[in-house]
């Protein structure tokens, strides 16, 4: 098995492709070790001391580092995706629970806008997240505000800002004349 790496934005955060499905559908982001408990690939990372998030994606895993050097820990995390893909253990034991989509109910006149705002995040936003270890989450639209939930290498990325207000909250707003602005929720 041969795992790539790829850097990301996040200087703390780094995509590892292990050329093998990783997950089957969606996506599933563990920000600490209690949030693992589904998942055996997660938990094991989280063994790894300086480790403090796990994003699992499709094809990609990213992880997140408090501290030390890329390459002291890179053998260690290669090392327990290697063992884990190998081992045959499933990624998710509840697969079902690992799916992230959007939670969002709306009902009247913003309904419209809402299912607007979900088809750009989807088709123009998440794949280019993606491309860098992460993924973005619609929340809720409330008076002209988009609430979204940034995911993976996203999360506490420097350049995160910068991408909502100048990327995502520019696009929203020159398509969808309602939304005034984008802000990120925990």
């Amino acid at each position: 098995m041969f795992i790539q790496t790829e850097s990301t934005p996040n200087p703390a955060t780094l995509k590892f492709i292990p050329g093998c499905p990783v997950l089957e559908a969606g996506a599933a982001d563990f920000p600490n070790p209690a949030s693992a408990a589904n998942s055996p690939l997660a938990t094991r990372l989280f063994e790894i001391p300086e480790v403090t998030g796990i994003y699992l994606g499709a094809d990609f895993i990213t992880v997140t580092k408090s501290n030390g050097e890329w390459h002291h820990l890179k053998p260690m995390i290669l090392g327990a995706i290697m063992e884990h893909f190998t081992s045959g253990r499933p990624v998710m034991l509840d697969e079902g629970a690992s799916a992230s989509g959007h939670d969002w109910d709306a009902n009247g006149d913003d309904a419209e806008i809402v299912e607007q705002i979900i088809e750009l995040l989807d088709t123009r936003v998440r794949p280019a997240v993606a491309q860098d270890g992460g993924d973005i989450v619609f929340r809720s639209f409330s008076e002209g505000v988009v609430y979204v939930h940034l995911q993976g290498s996203c999360a506490g990325c420097p350049s995160s800002t910068m991408t909502l207000k100048n990327g995502i909250e520019n696009m929203l707003r020159h398509y969808i004349p309602e939304v005034l602005e984008v802000r990120q929720v925990g």
